[in-house]
């Protein structure tokens, strides 16, 4: 794979000087007011209840970045000078709210009430006896268990992120907020989320993704957000809902559903997803007294992987798996496995892995499940490619997956949403003595 650095987008700116015998696996697949500050001035010198306010389990370099949201090459701020100012303030507001007491203990209820967290780990009995009746030379054979983000307020993962950022734009003063969305997923939870804080709300989608996904797009109105298409796919909807944000810079806030995008977008996604894998470690504990083996996700731009994979980075034992979509074949030039074949460049305000030619211009990605079609991945993930923390593979049919696990597990009511893939049988069978399997299919 070419490690060549292909600058490509927008111009840079210019800026002033276990040890346990089971193994275990889980798949998924801005202005700030100064009377703000003032009212809130004591609540930055209150200490937060630990409680309600998260804490990360290691605060290296490798899980949080540098002070520029650097992993290592990737990441950074590759926008124009009018926005750095803004994107300075959404950082400052952020580094705020994750130790303000006020803020926490409004997510957590919400998270509670409203979401419905924390979300089952589900043990998948029938898939686990499946696997372990055609894989008779594994001690045991896996035990899977299947995170059910799809329980959660809205259907997906994506409530957990929007809620919080929606909470954000309305401390800055936001009275508007704007996003991009591909299945739909994150457009729906940005609408509920808006519902919920009597913020307005309009969704950027692409024209193609209205037609397949006429239900979310259904939902999104019914909650009082404006859909505007845009022709093409996700990655034309998020540079459209971008530039309605640099338009309207001191009213508007973009809500970012995945760990793309200038710095502190992705490091805010992550942070807000990672609830994912702080539950999965405690009811795992509770479940075996122990943690997962091997986790495994699905990879589009990278926000659901992140939000199980995060907690877990540190802990050299625990396995990362992500699956990327082979679409029709790496060699068609219809697949979105950027990881397996892109190259480094910049595309929407940060450094990433990238499908792109050898000009580097951006190609379109493919796959059946439109939330994958984005032509990059987020710097956190890229990073994790480079230094062989995370292993990545790539998926031709995830169809076949779907109706495998929906045929060995009766009674899960969205799992014809999933997108667990194929690749996953595979590697499962090869994967250690008698393991439990984690699967997250989202």
């Amino acid at each position: 794979m070419s490690s060549n650095i292909q600058v490509r987008g927008q111009p840079l700116p210019r800026v002033p000087a276990r040890n346990h015998h089971m193994t275990h696996l889980l798949v998924c697949g801005v202005s700030t007011k100064r009377h703000h500050r003032e009212i809130n001035a004591i609540s930055r010198n209150r200490s937060p209840s630990l409680d309600s306010v998260p804490t990360r389990t290691d605060k290296r370099q490798f899980l949080c970045g540098n002070d520029n949201g650097k992993f290592g090459r990737f990441g950074g701020k590759f926008v124009p000078e009018t926005l750095m100012s803004r994107l300075m303030e959404l950082e400052d507001e952020f580094n705020f709210v994750m130790s303000d007491h006020e803020f926490q203990e409004e997510l957590t209820t919400a998270l509670r009430d409203y979401v419905g967290r924390e979300t089952p780990l589900y043990f998948a009995e029938r898939l686990t006896k499946h696997y372990k009746n055609i894989v008779p030379t594994i001690k045991g054979g896996p035990e899977i268990y299947l995170k059910r983000e799809d329980l959660s307020h809205c259907g997906s993962h994506k409530i957990n992120n929007a809620l919080a950022q929606a909470m954000i734009s309305r401390r800055l003063g936001c009275s508007r907020v704007v996003a991009a969305t591909g299945s739909g997923q994150h457009g729906v939870a940005t609408a509920a989320a808006c519902a919920k804080l009597s913020l307005e709300c309009t969704v950027f989608m692409g024209a193609t993704d209205i037609e397949k996904q006429s239900f979310n797009v259904r939902s999104m109105k019914l909650l009082g957000a404006q859909v505007k298409s845009v022709e093409g796919t996700f990655k034309d909807a998020s540079s459209e809902a971008i530039r309605n944000w640099v338009e309207n810079l001191y009213t508007t806030y973009y809500l970012s559903g995945t760990v793309v995008g200038p710095h502190p977008c992705p490091i805010i996604v992550r942070e807000f997803q990672s609830v994912i894998g702080k539950e999965t470690r405690r009811q795992a504990n509770q479940l075996w007294g122990g943690k997962p083996d091997v986790l495994v996700a699905c990879v589009g731009s990278g926000s659901n992987a992140l939000g199980l994979f995060h907690e877990f980075v540190g802990d050299k034992d625990v396995r990362l798996v992500g699956i990327e979509a082979a679409g029709l074949g790496l060699d068609s030039g219809k697949h979105s496995a950027t990881l397996a074949v892109g190259d480094v460049g910049v595309y929407h305000g940060s450094m990433s892995y990238l499908l792109q030619d050898d000009q580097g211009q951006i190609l379109k990605p493919h796959s059946v499940g439109v939330g994958l079609e984005y032509p990059g991945v987020g710097p956190e993930i890229s990073f994790m490619k480079e230094t062989g923390r995370a292993e990545f593979y790539t998926s031709h049919s995830s169809v076949h997956a779907i109706k495998q696990i929906g045929g060995n597990n009766t009674g899960i009511g969205s799992i014809s949403r999933t997108r667990v893939p194929r690749q996953t049988r595979s590697y499962s069978a090869r994967w250690s003595q008698g393991g439990r399997e984690l699967q997250w299919p989202w």
